[in-house]
């Protein structure tokens, strides 16, 4: 004990005692934290999901030879050849408990079309029930024009393609539903992140005199005559690992123009083949888990060509109401994109993409959250009731292109003496129309007016309607972003109102704050959809504006009820609609027939015949050219399918490793089409900036079609090497 006077003092037992004691304490202390830090983390993992991803690749690209390339319905231009292949993107998203799910896919073709979507449908129905329906899968194109056609049922487009091409239907289709496969088998938990910005120098106006007939009050409240931004959504799994994203853009990607002859995905497929190859390093494109997608939006009146119509054949400008030139008229008058040629261009715009794409989707911190929900119907837009005020009704029209629609835009000009902004008829092209097609009925004339009727397609039957009567329209909610999936080419201004009139249907129903992106070119192509005052003036796209002067309003109408069904949860309530017709087109194109194939004297398949030469550097040109056949011969054979490699010797494990394929930027493949069955197969690789030094080579992959009988053939695969090239850093 201690007494007054003296110090206290504790023998060495208490000391012990008194250690131990604190040293519990703080390993108690030190646990109770770890738990509690344990149980945060636990809780957060809980919580660190909002939904269930899957992304997934697959190729569509199909034949690449013969086949009229979909876009600027011009009858020489068939496929030769190959810069890039086409691809289907496929993202699932669900809720955690599985109940909804979402689908969108963008597909690297000019649009999707309402057979491709509805053989799509019922091939995901025969896999997996009702779990993919037309309600809740978007299918949307990119709008190439550089990709196959031959893939509708209206006769319309089957004219323009050569029939109904089953090769090139079923590689589109098959790539979809593969892609959709790949995200389903892939589901993870993880979140979703959104982002804006604004992209510049990528795209101008190109009917900026019809943008000017919108009023005045509407265009004081936009500082472009063009939508500029760009949305972002950016997926993660739970732990952070990136799985992807969707980019909305709005810009034609026409930057390769109707003289090219190779099918490419153009500048938004640049912009995938760049994110993709940044985010799955050391792959080879089409390769990899990290899909990125860039869709198409409201492109209608929006072109890359950035550098503005001008005479061809004398420097001119013709950026004027009609896009005519003094000689030559509107044949002569094209738009033209910033590079040296269509290629530099189309990598100049897609870069431009893809470095504005790669910022936001880096700084990406909005996350999007809430509940899944998505809204369908089929409708008849021939015959739709349009409540413009309380006391106003109008109604849209049968189906009918006008004159101005054969004249073509600056970006791809028609071939005859019609020209923009027509609204009178001709009548030396009019009795070429009534003595062939018909007249048009004076009610079809009376709705359309003021488009002067040149192709009456809505009351053009034979052998099967010209153009579609039943359209798709449909949204998709995911929590606070609306993905408004639009049949068409909406124009900057219709696409602005669009937005507008969704948004405000969701805010006025306790959902607000709704991030509203439009998806183009959806699941049934119809032309374009101009604003009321641009279709008064008649350039390219009001007269293509199938369904009348009230299009727009008719689609505002039909999507403020959609967006109102789902924010109300009344989604169940909506009628389903006249289901679209599925036409016995039969196999009947004209596309030249499959022939047995022939070789030079003293060749055979794959030999060369015009070598490498032994040494190359960067950025120089490697041509090699081989004894060819035709490339639909391995599209029918195979659904994917490598027409070449280049591949570097490696000394350290003695081989050749293979470093670009067909599906490269820098790569070309060209298929020319001689006489008495004979081809040639001319490969071309552009060498990058900062290829490694080394020995390389060119391998070429074909089928030639061998006959067995006289009703019997078979396909025979074959391949080609080039000699050995060193490149140097000389």
């Amino acid at each position: 004990m201690c007494g007054k006077r003296s110090k206290c003092s504790f023998s060495r037992l208490e000391v012990f005692l008194i250690v131990c004691l604190v040293l519990m304490i703080a390993v108690t202390v030190v646990l109770l934290v770890l738990h509690f830090l344990t149980k945060d983390s636990n809780d957060s993992s809980k919580v660190i999901a909002n939904y269930l991803l899957g992304v997934g690749r697959a190729d569509c690209t199909g034949p690449v030879a013969e086949i009229p390339l979909m876009g600027y319905a011009k009858a020489d231009q068939v496929g030769g050849g190959l810069l890039t292949r086409l691809y289907s993107r496929a993202f699932i998203v669900a809720d955690l408990d599985d109940s909804k799910r979402v689908v969108f896919v963008s597909a690297d073709i000019g649009m999707v079309s309402q057979r491709l979507r509805l053989e799509v449908l019922k091939k995901l129905e025969s896999k997996y029930g009702e779990l993919y329906r037309q309600d809740n899968v978007i299918l949307s194109g990119t709008h190439t024009h550089s990709g196959p056609g031959g893939y509708f049922q209206y006769t319309l487009f089957w004219i323009t393609s050569k029939g109904l091409i089953r090769p090139s239907l079923d590689a589109i289709v098959n790539g979809i539903v593969k892609s959709i496969d790949i995200a389903h088998q892939n589901m993870k938990r993880g979140r979703l992140f959104i982002n804006k910005g604004t992209v510049e120098n990528s795209q101008i106006n190109r009917s900026p005199f019809s943008y000017l007939e919108n009023p005045a009050s509407e265009r004081s409240r936009y500082s472009s005559n063009t939508d500029k931004e760009m949305v972002v959504l950016k997926m993660v799994d739970g732990n952070g690992q990136e799985l992807g994203l969707i980019s909305w853009f709005a810009v034609h990607p026409v930057s390769m123009n109707n003289t090219n002859h190779l099918v490419n995905s153009d500048n938004v497929g640049y912009a995938s083949y760049l994110f993709e190859q940044e985010k799955n390093k050391g792959m080879l494109p089409g390769e990899g888990s990290f899909v990125a997608a860039f869709a198409s939006s409201n492109l209608g009146d929006v072109s890359p060509n950035i550098k503005g119509p001008f005479c061809v054949n004398t420097g001119q400008s013709c950026n004027n109401p009609q896009s005519t030139c003094p000689m030559g008229g509107a044949t002569m008058c094209m738009a033209m994109g910033p590079g040296n040629d269509m290629f530099d261009s189309t990598r100049i715009i897609g870069q431009n993409i893809y470095l504005k794409a790669s910022e936001l989707y880096e700084k990406a911190s909005q996350e999007v959250t809430g509940p899944l929900s998505s809204a369908h119907q089929w409708v008849n837009m021939s015959d739709v009731s349009v409540e413009l005020n309380a006391t106003h009704t109008v109604k849209t029209c049968k189906p009918a292109l006008g004159h101005s629609f054969a004249a073509g835009t600056i970006d791809g000009v028609g071939a005859l003496n019609f020209t923009q902004g027509s609204v009178e008829g001709d009548p030396f092209w009019d009795e070429i129309r009534d003595q062939l097609l018909g007249k048009p009925s004076n009610e079809t004339k009376a709705c359309h007016k003021p488009k002067p009727i040149l192709f009456n397609t809505g009351e053009m039957t034979w052998p099967h309607p010209w153009h579609p009567d039943i359209v798709d329209v449909q949204i998709a909610a995911i929590g606070s972003l609306a993905i408004v999936a639009v049949p068409g080419e909406f124009t900057t201004m219709s696409g602005r109102r669009l937005r507008e009139a969704v948004k405000r249907e969701f805010d006025s129903h306790g959902t607000p704050r709704t991030d509203v992106v439009i998806a183009g070119l959806c699941n049934v192509y119809t032309h374009y959809i101009t604003t009321y005052e641009e279709y008064q003036v008649q350039r390219y796209e009001a007269a293509s504006t199938i369904y009348g002067p009230h299009t727009l309003s008719a689609y505002i109408q039909l999507y403020r009820g959609l967006a109102k069904a789902i924010a109300t949860n009344t989604v169940q309530d909506l009628p389903r609609g006249p289901e679209p017709p599925v036409f016995n087109i039969g196999n009947v194109t004209l596309v030249p027939p499959l022939v047995v194939e022939r070789v030079p004297e003293n060749k055979t398949f794959g030999d060369v015949l015009q070598e490498v030469r032994q040494q190359y550097r960067a950025t120089e040109v490697v041509e090699v050219t081989f004894v060819g056949a035709n490339p639909r011969n391995s599209a029918e054979n195979a659904t994917e399918h490598n027409f070449l490699t280049v591949e570097r010797y490696a000394s350290t494990s003695d081989g050749w490793h293979v470093v670009e394929n067909d599906a490269s930027w820098d790569t070309r493949f060209y298929w020319t089409k001689g006489l008495f069955g004979r081809s040639t197969v001319i490969i071309e690789w552009h060498i990058p900036h900062g290829t490694e030094p080394g020995i390389y080579r060119i391998r070429y992959f074909g089928h030639y079609k061998k006959k067995l009988s006289n009703e019997h053939s078979v396909s025979i695969p074959f391949e080609g090497t080039s000699s050995a090239f060193e490149i140097t850093t000389l």
